[in-house]
């Protein structure tokens, strides 16, 4: 588990995994649902993966959703995004959705900050 000053990041995926678990087991069907459209959807198709994750992370900027930007951060890195490539996706979701989005960079840095070890951050 990464910490850096960046917990929250981390807490953040932590969230995820535990709404979506407590969900899994009172509503499987719906999680289930969610789950094969969320896989059918990232796979590599006319967009790759990372092209993908880079859109989802900047949704998110934009939709203001911190559990998003930690998640889509994270997956973006994994599918091998750059981290100029994250901020160049915030900053077009701060050209789309204005201040409010400025303000989501924030979580955003955070978790670069917090991934970039794992993957050579530059």
């Amino acid at each position: 588990m990464v910490t850096v000053g960046n917990e929250d990041v981390m807490v953040k995926l932590q969230e995820i995994e535990e709404l979506l678990n407590t969900l899994g087991k009172k509503h499987p069907k719906e999680i289930s649902a969610f789950s094969r459209f969320l896989r059918e959807t990232l796979d590599n198709k006319a967009l790759t993966t990372r092209e993908k994750e880079l859109i989802a992370l900047a949704l998110g900027i934009s939709a203001g959703c911190e559990w998003c930007i930690a998640l889509h951060t994270q997956k973006a890195l994994e599918a091998g995004a750059k981290k100029e490539e994250l901020i160049e996706a915030g900053l077009v979701a701060v050209l789309m959705a204005g201040g409010p989005a400025l303000m989501h960079l924030i979580p955003l840095m955070k978790a670069i900050e917090a991934f970039e070890k794992e993957h050579g951050g530059e």
